[in-house]
């Protein structure tokens, strides 16, 4: 029997496309696409979330078991764009899987009737959502790149990568930008996000490139030959992030003088942390993650190589086996998980008491907020403020609370345990959260005790215990 894959870990090349071209102002995405596909990258369905603005900019063929089943989808498309002659934008043309699987190629008619009309084949079944961005931003480069030479302005930096679909991008994009201008750069163009196609010729001209994911935007950045930097995470890369971009744009001093007022200002909390009783808890803290490239490899290295706690698991979305990563979210129980929504359902399946923190889509949650990054020192401070909220609350609910019940209870006989259960209760109380064990443990030993006298039973057993587990 082959490989099934529970749950899809990333839109296809498709989605992508049209994410990449609507983020642009002076572009109308025609998608060669069935019924109702209008409404779901039109309000963000497909990723259940409003992360996603309404695309004004975009417009389906609307195809029907007709086109598809037999005619083809020329006359629709032909039709679509007639409507749409007098648009002021530049008009792309996206093909779907549906009309891939047709063969549908509009190139020749295109040619022939409509020469200013651009055609992408999305490879929608053949790509996932990170590749089909990575082509979608090369294509933009080859289509609509002035052919110039570049011409360097000094101090200047572009970003490239935030499109529609990326989880968080508002609020990571707002520190990276803070942290180029504060080491003294000039932030020029963000590409696509606040772009337009006549921008894409300028992006050679800025003196460095910074790609906002590893998931995609290299390739891209590959072709306008200039140094190219990724966003950071955590303390030491972007301590790093600064100092090179000063480094490469002239601003030496005034990125080493930023950094220093990062340390006394940004960064404080988490001094405050590391030097409070919390940063005993560090050590104990077990997490897991599953989301992009990027968030994948910044948390582990953040919150492992730094802060020095546990990372049990740290999977790229869209390389997952989910079969697997649910039985290794079984097996290892981590006290965190930052993940998607496939995960949280997981977790729920499990019973397990992780607490899980959105890192990814898909995922019912809105993130255009600005104060919420992952990336750069305030992402850092976001991260582990979060982290220790959370113990504290693990702590409130460990807390032993009496309850009123309306009549005094007799107080119960000693129980005796056998060495097998003590050894056994050993065991699961180390698999708590540590800030928790002992409470955990007291919890544990009452209700195996009251289940012992219920069951009339004069001693604990391991078999009575493995039974309340």
């Amino acid at each position: 029997m082959g490989k099934t894959v529970r749950d899809e870990s990333a839109a296809s090349a498709y989605w992508a496309a049209v994410n990449t071209f609507c983020a642009l102002k002076d572009v109308h995405v025609v998608a060669d696409a069935p019924v109702g596909c209008y409404n779901l990258v039109g309000v963000a369905v497909m990723d259940y979330t409003d992360a996603i603005p309404y695309l004004e900019n975009f417009t389906p063929t609307s195809l029907t078991e007709l086109e598809i089943s037999s005619s083809g989808s020329a006359e629709v498309v032909r039709d679509t764009l007639f409507k749409l002659a007098g648009s002021d934008k530049q008009l792309i043309l996206v093909s779907s899987a549906e009309s891939e699987m047709i063969g549908s190629d509009h190139e020749r008619m295109l040619n022939m009737q409509f020469p200013g009309v651009r055609f992408f084949p999305s490879d929608s079944l053949g790509q996932n959502e990170w590749q089909g961005r990575d082509r979608a931003l090369r294509w933009l480069f080859e289509q609509f790149d002035d052919g110039k030479p570049a011409d360097i302005e000094k101090g200047t930096v572009s970003i490239i990568g935030p499109t529609y679909g990326c989880f968080n991008s508002p609020s990571d994009l707002a520190e990276t930008k803070r942290l180029i201008s504060g080491a003294g750069a000039i932030v020029r163009h963000v590409y696509p996000f606040e772009s337009s196609l006549g921008d894409i010729s300028a992006l050679k001209n800025s003196e460095v490139i910074v790609v906002m994911y590893r998931e995609f935007g290299s390739d891209l950045a590959s072709l306008l030959q200039r140094p190219v930097l990724y966003a950071p995470f955590g303390i030491e890369e972007t301590r790093h992030f600064i100092l090179e971009i000063g480094r490469l744009t002239g601003n030496e001093d005034r990125a080493a003088a930023f950094l220093q007022e990062e340390k006394r200002t940004t960064l404080k909390p988490v001094w405050d942390l590391w030097r409070g009783p919390q940063s005993e808890w560090f050590p104990t803290v077990r997490f897991g993650v599953v989301a992009g490239k990027s968030y994948a490899r910044g948390l582990e290295a953040f919150l492992s190589g730094e802060m020095g706690m546990q990372c049990l698991f740290s999977r790229e979305s869209a390389e997952t086996d989910n079969s697997l990563l649910r039985d290794e979210i079984m097996e290892k129980q981590p006290q965190f998980l930052f993940g998607r929504m496939a995960d949280k359902i997981y977790l729920a399946e499990l019973d397990a008491k992780t607490r899980f923190i959105p890192a990814g889509f898909p995922g019912p949650v809105v993130r255009r907020a600005l104060g919420t990054p992952f990336m750069g020192h305030s992402g850092a401070v976001w991260l582990l403020q979060e982290i220790v909220n959370a113990l504290y609350d693990m702590l409130f609910n460990f807390l032993p609370i009496q309850k009123r019940t309306g009549t005094d209870e007799p107080p119960q006989a000693k129980m005796a345990w056998s060495s097998e259960a003590e050894t056994l209760l050993n065991e699961m109380v180390k698999k708590a959260p540590f800030i928790s064990q002992i409470s955990f443990g007291r919890e544990l030993k009452k209700r195996a005790e009251n289940l012992a006298r219920k069951t009339g039973n004069e001693i604990v057993t391991a078999e009575l215990l493995r039974g309340i587990n």
